[in-house]
Formats: structure tokens, sequence, C-alpha cells
């Protein structure tokens, strides 16, 4: 303190002396810690900091794999022939049972995921599996999703019988399109076995195909639809009914 100024701006008289009577600092004193001491104590710090990093990293990515997988159980438990991204569904336009002409784009105006399935009337599976698509229409149709059916039937009188029959006198609850002549079936989307079930997203994104009858009141169905509603997904892809890509793994539970 030059000319023995304390705080408040006090002159007091020389503190030489007590300074020289003055204790050494100990060796706790911040001033006198070895830098080796510091440095171990920064190295020790920045351990813990790594080790703690580590562990919210695989914490998180451990519920990231969770989450994909529940995203996946569906998928996985349908074991469709093809899932992916890939492909964009053709549009075309068909006479519906009233005769008038629809196009499957119309069926997208709420940017709603639709289920297109593909019979006939000779098909006894496909005429197995109706009623449960008749379900799954009535479900989901609050939600906005949309159940198609293609028949390559000659028109509404060729299967009014066989619909009533098999819905037990109720009117379809979803949309029954006529393609006699396959153009659309097996031009368009090469098929010719029945039934034949394709899922397809909002956007238009062929996001699963499904080949023979399946339960459509099933849980995994509903699933199937929410899942393909969310923009993530499942990033699984299947070819012939077996998963694929570096995703696969997710499956291999199921």
């Amino acid at each position: 303190m030059a000319g023995g100024e304390v705080a408040g701006g006090v002159t007091a008289g020389p503190c030489y002396s007590l300074s020289v009577m003055a204790p050494p600092a100990t060796s706790t004193d911040a001033s006198e810690r070895t830098p080796g001491s510091s440095l171990g104590s920064q190295l020790a710090q920045l351990a813990f900091i790594g080790i703690a990093s580590v562990g919210v990293f695989s914490f998180v990515k451990a519920a990231r794999n969770d989450q994909r997988i529940a995203a996946c159980s569906a998928l996985c438990a349908y074991r469709p022939t093809y899932a992916g991204r890939d492909r964009t569904v053709p549009d075309f336009e068909l006479a519906d049972l009233d005769g008038k002409k629809v196009k499957l784009s119309s069926f997208f105006a709420k940017g709603k995921p639709v289920v297109l399935n593909f019979w006939t009337k000779t098909c006894k599976p496909c005429l197995e599996e109706m009623p449960s698509l008749a379900s799954l229409a009535q479900i989901v149709k609050k939600d906005g999703v949309q159940v198609v059916t293609i028949s390559t039937d000659e028109g509404p009188d060729a299967v009014r019988d066989h619909l009533q029959v098999v819905l037990e006198g109720k009117a379809p609850p979803f949309a029954v399109l006529f393609d006699p002549d396959a153009e659309i079936v097996s031009g368009k989307f090469g098929t010719s076995l029945f039934p034949e079930t394709w899922i397809i997203d909002g956007e238009g994104v062929i996001r699963a195909r499904v080949d023979g009858a399946r339960d459509w009141t099933s849980p995994f169905a509903l699933e199937l639809l929410e899942m393909v509603s969310r923009p993530g997904g499942c990033p699984v892809d299947f070819q012939r009914g077996q998963p694929v890509g570096p995703f696969a793994g997710l499956c291999s539970d199921e």
C-alpha cells in the first residue's frame, strides 16, 4: 500500500513492521500450488466431462434405437414383399360402382395415406379379407385415411352380389374401382396374383406392398398406417419379404 492508504481513503502510519511479522503463506494457498497439481485437477475434470458425455451419448443412441425398433414393429411383423421410399404411385383414372370416372390422386386431397387393394371375385382369399378391409376403412376414415379397392372384373354388376354376401348386405365403406382389362393393375403395378395391397403415404410414395390376404383389423395394420404417416417412419427396407439395408437388424428380433 503506497503512502499508507487503506480502504476508505484514511491515511495510517507506516505498516512495514506488520509485514515483517506476517506468517508465510501455507501450502494450500492458491498462489503457491504447483503447476502439476493444477494440471492434474484440470485433467480430472476433463476426464469426468468426457465420461459423462459418453454416457449421455450412449443413452441418446440407445433411446433412438428403441424408438426405431418401436416404429418398425408393425413393418417387421407384416414382412411385406416390398418396403421402401424409391417408388411413386402412378396416377390413373377408373370407373367406380356408379360408373363415375375417378382419379387415384383425388384420394390424396388431405395428404393422408391410401390403402390400395387389388382383387377379383374368383379369388377366395380376396373375398375372405374383404370384411377386415371394410372394418379398417371405417376405423381410419375419421383420420382421413382412404381405402381404395380395384377389381379386375367386368364391372359393378359382376361383383355386386359377391360384395353383398361378404359384407353382409352393407354398402362397401371404401371405394371400388374397375379395371377389367388389367391395364392399371398389371400394366402399371405388375400385379397378376391376388389379393395384393399397397400402402401409399400422403405424398404418393409407395411405402409397402403386402402380398396375400391379411387381417386388416389387427393392431399391426393401424401401426403400419401410423408409421407411414410420420415423417421419419421406419428406415428398414424390404425386398422379397426380407429386410435389407443398414437398418435391417431392427427386424432381427421380430
